[in-house]
């Protein structure tokens, strides 16, 4: 008969692929896969609440085609285009939509798993690390801004908006958006310890949503203000959106991919370090 000790111990099993070798094993374990499929089954039966996110861009876009954007008429656009109003905002909403998509994922569920499900702590009895959970909660809020995405990129099409078979590259674009916030996002989460602070959420997502050049160009705000607008991370993937949807691409489209990719690196190292010092104290 089989003693404990004939049995392969769980923490001797071999740790496959390069960041499990790489990082300490109570960090790291490779098992973030496990995270997303579960997030799949949950969210199977929450499919209306996935379609009010596409619902509300949506909206908008078709608002200003019928409304304001025949008061406004044709505005210059990247590259001193002349293009419609509602194809100059449509690009934009479509990075707010990934944008909300991620943050809703990474902050609300995110929190009420680690304060309330405690769901957190009991993933960590098993095979999985802190790293795992932010990569696994992180890519799942990328999964959600880029179906958000899709879908609305699709309506774009479907109106008439799209000029350029650039803006195909804007599905991984909206992608990275979502990686951005939703790796910063669930860094911000970690520090909320009520529902009520998330008003400080929408403190911030609000602000961006509105003054990211997502209704009009850099151009109209003072020079002083145009450097600050320039630092707001929604604002780099509105100018990557804008610039692939009529196919003026520029060198300073790296710039914008750079900034969103420096916001993964920092979301994720906060994230998996903030994990392991509230979870594994």
């Amino acid at each position: 008969m089989p003693t404990d000790t004939d049995l392969p111990a769980l923490t001797d099993a071999p740790r496959r692929g390069l960041l499990p070798r790489i990082l300490p094993p109570g960090l790291y374990a490779g098992r973030a896969s496990a995270l997303i499929e579960r997030s799949l089954l949950v969210s199977s039966r929450l499919w209306l609440v996935f379609a009010s996110g596409v619902v509300e861009p949506v909206l908008y876009l078709f608002a200003f085609q019928i409304g304001f954007g025949k008061l406004v008429g044709d505005v210059a656009g990247p590259g001193g285009q002349t293009m419609s109003y509602v194809a100059f905002v449509a690009p934009a909403l479509l990075a707010a939509s990934a944008m909300n998509g991620a943050v809703f994922d990474s902050t609300f569920n995110v929190f009420f798993k680690f304060r309330y499900a405690k769901l957190y702590d009991a993933m960590l009895a098993t095979p999985i690390g802190p790293l795992d959970i932010a990569i696994g909660e992180i890519a799942f809020a990328v999964l959600r801004g880029g179906a958000y995405a899709t879908a609305f990129l699709a309506v774009m099409g479907a109106m008439g908006l799209i000029a350029s078979p650039w803006a195909l590259l804007m599905l991984p674009v909206a992608l990275l958006v979502a990686l951005a916030f939703a790796s910063v996002g669930m860094v911000c989460a970690t520090f909320l310890r009520s529902p009520t602070q998330f008003d400080y959420i929408q403190l911030a997502i609000m602000p961006m949503f509105l003054f990211s050049t997502t209704f009009y160009p850099l151009s109209v705000y003072p020079d002083g203000l145009q450097v600050v607008v320039q630092c707001i991370p929604l604002y780099h993937g509105v100018e990557l959106m804008r610039g692939l949807s009529v196919g003026v691409l520029d060198i300073s489209m790296i710039g914008h991919v750079a900034y969103l990719l420096v916001m993964v690196a920092i979301g994720m190292f906060a994230t998996s370090r903030r994990l392991a010092g509230l979870l594994l104290r």
